[in-house]
Parts: C-alpha cells; sequence; structure tokens
C-alpha cells in the first residue's frame, strides 16, 4: 500500500487570510502559477471559450488548452464548462473524453498532480480533485457520471476499469482522535488507493482511503469498500464483503 503521507490544507486556509490580496487569493487557488503573465493567460483562455457551446467551443478549447496544461495530446476533447484548476500540473495523453462541466482540480505545494492516459472518458459531471495529491488514470479508463475522485496522498485507477455513475472514491480522511479541538482543525492522513486493472466499480460506490482493489475484481452497485479486495472477485454490501470468486 502507498506510504502514507499528511496534507494541510495551507491553500484553503489563505482564503480567509487577511494579508492576501484577493487577487493573490485566486492566483494560488485557481491558477496556481505566479505571475501577472500567467494569470493574464488563464482569464483569456477560460473566459473566452471555457462555455462557448458546440463544436466550435471544442475546436477553441483543443487549441488554446495546450497553452495552459502541462501536456495535451492530439485528439483530445474538453467539453463545455469545464472547471481547471492549476492546469500546468495536469498531463493528458492522446484521444481522452473530458465531458461537459467536469472539474479537473490539481491543487498542491508539492504535488506532481493529474495524469490521463490515453483512451480515458471522464463522464460529464465528474470531479477529479487533489489537495497535495496525485491522481493518476491509466489507459483506457472510463468514468461515468457525476464521480468523484480525491486524493490527499496518490490514486490510482489500472486500466481498463470501469468507474460507474455516482461512484465516491476517497483518498483521504480526518483524524478525530482528539476532543480538545474541532475535527476540521486536526491531521488529514491519507494513505492513498489503487484499484487495479479490467475492474468494474458499480453505480453508487463508495471506496475510502487505504484500500486496495485487486484486478478483474467486479464492486456490486451502492457497496462501501473499507478494506482490501482480492484479484478476482465479485464484492458487494455495506460493508463490502466477497460473494464469490470470477475463477
Amino acid at each position: 500500500m502507498i506510504k502514507i503521507e499528511r496534507y494541510e490544507d495551507k491553500i484553503q486556509k489563505e482564503l480567509f487570510a487577511r494579508d492576501k490580496s484577493k487577487i493573490a487569493k485566486y492566483i494560488n487557488l485557481f491558477v496556481g502559477k505566479k505571475g501577472f503573465l500567467n494569470l493574464l493567460k488563464y482569464e483569456i483562455i477560460t473566459v473566452l471559450f471555457q462555455d462557448m457551446r458546440g463544436a466550435l467551443g471544442i475546436f477553441f478549447r483543443n487549441l488554446f488548452y495546450p497553452l495552459l496544461f502541462k501536456k495535451v495530446g492530439k485528439g483530445v476533447n474538453f467539453g463545455k464548462s469545464v472547471t481547471i484548476r492549476h492546469p500546468h500540473k495536469i498531463s493528458i495523453e492522446d484521444d481522452v473524453v473530458i465531458d461537459d462541466y467536469c472539474v479537473l482540480d490539481a491543487k498542491g505545494l508539492n504535488n506532481n498532480g493529474i495524469y490521463i492516459s490515453k483512451n480515458v472518458f471522464v463522464g460529464r459531471g465528474s470531479i477529479l480533485s487533489c489537495k497535495n495529491g496525485d491522481i493518476i488514470l491509466e489507459k483506457n479508463v472510463n468514468i461515468g457520471f457525476n464521480s468523484e475522485i480525491f486524493s490527499g496522498s496518490k490514486v490510482v485507477i489500472g486500466e481498463n476499469t470501469l468507474i460507474a455513475a455516482y461512484v465516491y472514491i476517497i483518498g483521504g480522511g480526518h483524524d478525530y482522535s482528539r476532543v480538545d479541538i474541532p475535527i476540521s482543525e486536526q491531521k488529514k492522513p491519507s494513505h492513498g488507493i489503487k484499484i487495479e486493472k479490467n475492474c468494474w466499480v458499480g453505480a453508487g460506490a463508495i471506496v475510502f482511503d487505504n484500500v486496495s482493489i485487486g484486478e478483474d475484481t467486479v464492486i456490486g452497485a451502492g457497496a462501501v469498500v473499507s478494506k482490501d479486495i482480492p484479484a478476482f472477485s465479485i464484492a458487494a454490501g455495506i460493508p463490502a464483503r466477497v460473494a464469490k470468486s470470477r475463477k
């Protein structure tokens, strides 16, 4: 399993800092790179093309978004109203579709960000969210609509894996061992999540932090995965338990 890391949400705290201007807070949250020219480039491209409809919008986003991202391969299509944060930490390989209203949020102080391999589909309204963590989607991953992947350290989705709609993959949590201070002020541990290749995670499932799901495994709809699931399993329930082996 991935080595434990702890993230402190310094970016969120900076939003309420009185010694920083609103522009500085905006740059820290959205742009991720300091400097007026970086802000200007981000604003011009997103304001002009983010909400542009139809094929014309896709054409212009495909033309100008590579100027913001760390890497954008060939045949990548960005839908309407995609929210991007810290795009210089986002790499996208060839033949990827990011559907309408998705969020690609790679924010962090020293993380690598988001890596999306070839032939990946991210469904409408889905969220890839980092808090100083990394998200890796290997080739041929398919994510259904309105799903969320959160990472406070590292979340890896193996190749050919299907993530159905309304799935939550939560690579982090809150320490609640102390009672003298609020939970929101305690440490936020993150061990990471690894879903191996050729898996299928059913609609409405939840995968908690510090979990590994073995290859060729099926997770039933609505399941809550809080412990490791071995390869070639069919698991379901709350909490998820192995019902049978696919072998």
